[in-house]
């Protein structure tokens, strides 16, 4: 066989081949798109908190014929037949202080005692919580949801009405109320 003729056999290939492979990467190339990466964000909001600023506080009374002692969330003190006493701690309302992202909305559960517990026995009075958001004097009823101020802060307060009986043991009375907060 003439080598001219291999020659030209030979050129037609690699020329053959060359204009394939070009056509299949190069195509590829020309039907291809790119975006520009999307602008990405996050944002970190401030951990909301509560704390306790002023303890619910009933005062001195005696059972009288039984009924009931209420503090109003502003502190002022009621009663049905208990005969209340000035002396010693004045009656007030407990307040906690919410804090976290401005304008935000928030969750209030109340847990704890449903009842005081005598320091020296196991005797009780039922406790019955009233809880506001603006200190009003509301004396029933329990606050479910807050939303914070454009500083982030908010005050929850909380009274309640004692059961007392008419032969309630004396003594100091005492039990725990947590409120928690949690974002919407």
């Amino acid at each position: 066989m003439n080598s001219s003729i291999l020659f030209n056999k030979s050129f037609r290939f690699a020329a053959l081949a060359s204009v394939v492979a070009f056509g299949a990467f190069g195509a590829s190339n020309s039907f291809a798109a790119k975006a520009v990466a999307s602008n990405s964000s996050a944002t970190v909001i401030v951990p909301i908190a509560i704390t306790k600023s002023a303890d619910l506080i009933f005062g001195k009374f005696a059972p009288g014929a039984g009924g009931e002692v209420t503090v109003a969330t502003d502190g002022a003190r009621t009663t049905t037949a208990p005969i209340l006493s000035n002396s010693g701690a004045d009656a007030a309302a407990a307040q906690f202080d919410v804090t976290g992202d401005d304008n935000s909305t928030y969750g209030i559960t109340w847990t704890g005692a449903a009842a005081l517990t005598n320091y020296g026995s196991s005797e009780t009075m039922t406790l019955s919580k009233i809880s506001d958001l603006t200190a009003a004097g509301v004396t029933t009823g329990e606050a479910t949801s807050g939303e914070l101020d454009v500083d982030g802060t908010q005050s929850i307060y909380l009274g309640g009405t004692l059961t007392v009986g008419a032969s309630q043991a004396d003594g100091n009375y005492i039990g725990d109320v947590t409120a928690t907060v949690e974002y919407n």
